[in-house]
């Protein structure tokens, strides 16, 4: 009997590897066929001197997948970076198949709404946080369970997390996140703020409810954690003297930017000086910095456009995202003229009809003020935050501060998901090149700021004036 089970345990092993292996196969095949059909940067950087060491590379994952399929995406990654463009990447797809077919994965704990009023002490209570409340019960002793009440992605009453304390006063959390399909998942968690506040390290945070919901959300938004998840910028605008305002831009992906400035808008043309801090911004869409470009805009520049890549495979996904409806609104006809002209030149590389080449740059207005404009930069700028620069390089009012380049990630452009056979992964596939090439290229070499800063860098910049900031302002300020 104990043979059998045996024998029954390690066909299941098997047959589990086998599945795990053919999946990340299949996946690793379409990566091999997309980049060497479909990446625009592919005959750039595959040549007759290193294409043996790019087979060699291939034929290694195989091996690689084969030994260990449960390391797919790590060695997926291994080949994809080879091509040393952060664009072209692999990312795990949180919207799986599974995650829409299989509700009986999550878990739920009924709560007693009388109870949860009397609920005050120590880590039991109602908790609120980014995505919404939730309720934190003691089961028995040291062990406790986190209920949605009304909390983003999860249903009433659904569990969330699973805690035990420790003695040495951490939180061992088994939580269910719906980005993983409510598979259990270890993390670690601690009370801060004499227990007014609960960190999920390296993820979130959730502040104990009082009676005083502004309280409550101050605190959670103001709350700096002791253990942060990835880089908290946060926008600013203020003047900081009768001479300089002050904008700090993280992000190039929303509205963000136009909003800051058109409120602002007065205070800042009215001051000889402006300091625009963009620390961290990762980039977006180059028209949501049109505004920053006006005001620091002094005469005509060329400014180089990109080349879209018609291959098959691209032509294709245009296609469907036009027939699936994924085109954001106000583009379809742009979308529409795009797909007609790469079909015009299958296999080769065309202007977008709706923009055109290369243009010379001429504004209506150059304004008076401000006259000097500094930008903070540092090694988290990318993409769009690195075309700003190059814009901004045009005007006699720049100068850059900083302590490093920023990341070098901006040659081949305009990335989307593309789904790989198993849902478990996405290829991030850039469909355009820039015409800079080859003469000027900033993959993997950066934009340098003009003036070094040696004082040293926050990291965790949140929305707090650093040193950096106050350098840029004297360096302004001076007579010179």
């Amino acid at each position: 009997m104990k043979k059998a089970l045996l024998l029954g345990w390690f066909l299941a092993i098997s047959f589990t590897m086998q599945a795990q292996h053919n999946d990340c196969i299949r996946d690793f095949n379409t990566i091999v066929h997309r980049i060497k059909n479909d990446y625009p940067g592919y005959a750039d950087k595959v040549n007759d001197q290193n294409f043996s060491e790019l087979k060699s590379l291939e034929q290694t994952v195989r091996k690689k997948i084969k030994a260990c399929p449960d390391s797919c995406k790590f060695y997926m990654d291994s080949y994809v970076s080879w091509f040393k463009d952060k664009h072209l990447r692999i990312s795990v797809n949180h919207q799986t198949k599974e995650a829409t077919a299989s509700p009986t994965a999550k878990k739920y704990f009924p709560v007693d709404p009388e109870k949860l009023t009397k609920l005050s002490e120590g880590l039991e209570g109602v908790w609120t946080g980014f995505w919404g409340k939730l309720a934190v019960i003691k089961l028995d002793t040291n062990h406790y369970v986190g209920i949605a009440l009304d909390y983003r992605g999860y249903d009433k009453h659904q569990v969330v997390f699973e805690g035990f304390a420790r003695q040495d006063s951490t939180i061992r959390l088994t939580t269910y996140w719906n980005f993983r399909n409510f598979k259990p998942h270890q993390e670690t968690a601690s009370q801060q703020l004499n227990q007014k506040v609960l960190e999920i390290h390296d993820y979130s945070r959730l502040v104990k409810q009082t009676h005083d919901s502004a309280f409550d959300q101050a605190l959670l938004s103001s709350y700096i954690p002791r253990f942060p998840n990835g880089l908290n910028t946060y926008p600013v605008a203020l003047p900081l003297s009768d001479s300089t305002f002050y904008l700090r831009i993280p992000t190039f992906y929303s509205e963000l930017t136009e909003q800051l400035v058109t409120k602002h808008w007065n205070e800042i043309m009215c001051r000889p000086n402006l300091i625009i801090d963009i620390r961290n911004n990762s980039g977006g869409q180059d028209y949501y910095y049109e505004k920053l470009a006006e005001i620091i805009y002094t005469g005509p520049y060329e400014s180089k456009s990109v080349e879209w890549y018609a291959s098959k495979g691209l032509i294709k996904d245009l296609e469907n995202s036009i027939k699936n409806g994924h085109i954001k609104e106000g583009f379809e006809q742009e979308a529409d003229e795009l797909l007609s002209k790469m079909k015009t030149n299958v296999g080769g590389f065309i202007i977008h009809p709706c923009y055109g080449g290369d243009t010379i740059v001429k504004r209506d207005t150059v304004y008076p003020y401000p006259k000097k404009a500094g930008i903070i930069i540092n090694e988290n700028n990318a993409s769009s935050a690195e075309q700003f620069l190059l814009t901004a390089q045009h005007s006699q009012k720049v100068t850059t501060f900083g302590a490093q380049n920023t990341a070098g990630i901006l040659d081949y452009s305009n990335i989307t998901p593309k789904e790989l056979p198993s849902g478990k992964y996405q290829l991030w596939l850039p469909a355009t090149r820039s015409r800079r090439l080859p003469e000027n290229p900033i993959d993997n070499i950066g934009i340098a700021p003009d003036i070094k800063i040696p004082l040293k860098p926050e990291i965790q910049l949140y929305d707090r004036l650093d040193q950096w900031v106050y350098f840029v302002k004297n360096y302004l300020e001076a007579n010179y």
